[in-house]
């Protein structure tokens, strides 16, 4: 199993998760996060809050959990959906997962998922 996580710009995640729905994935992780990248807090165009002083940019984290041979299909997806072309588009993360558990019942691995 594979751990997908997304760092992504927040205007594109509605469209994000419509192509995640597309392929198959119904449930998600989502964080409100802060940073920056080799931008180094650039907005590249994106219209800066003069009230919030800050050298971070806010971005959305994403984490599925899928089986190994869904993981190209779904790291597409979220390619796909998250492009905008412009700088600070984002990066995707792929994780081996050696298991789940799902607490309320025990199940485990796919199972849990």
């Amino acid at each position: 199993m594979k751990k997908i996580e997304a760092i992504i710009k927040p205007f594109k995640l509605s469209v994000v998760k419509e192509a995640l729905h597309d392929v198959g994935i119904s449930g998600m992780t989502v964080t409100d996060v802060k940073g920056f990248g080799r931008q180094r807090g650039s907005s590249g165009g994106i219209e800066n809050n003069q009230e919030y002083d800050d050298e971070f940019l806010v971005k959305m984290k994403l984490e599925v959990i899928v089986e190994d041979e869904n993981a190209e299909e779904v790291t597409d997806a979220i390619k796909k959906a998250a492009y905008s072309g412009k700088i600070g588009d984002g990066k995707i993360f792929i994780y081996n997962i050696d298991q789940v558990i799902r607490i309320r019942t025990g199940e485990k691995d796919s199972d849990a998922v």
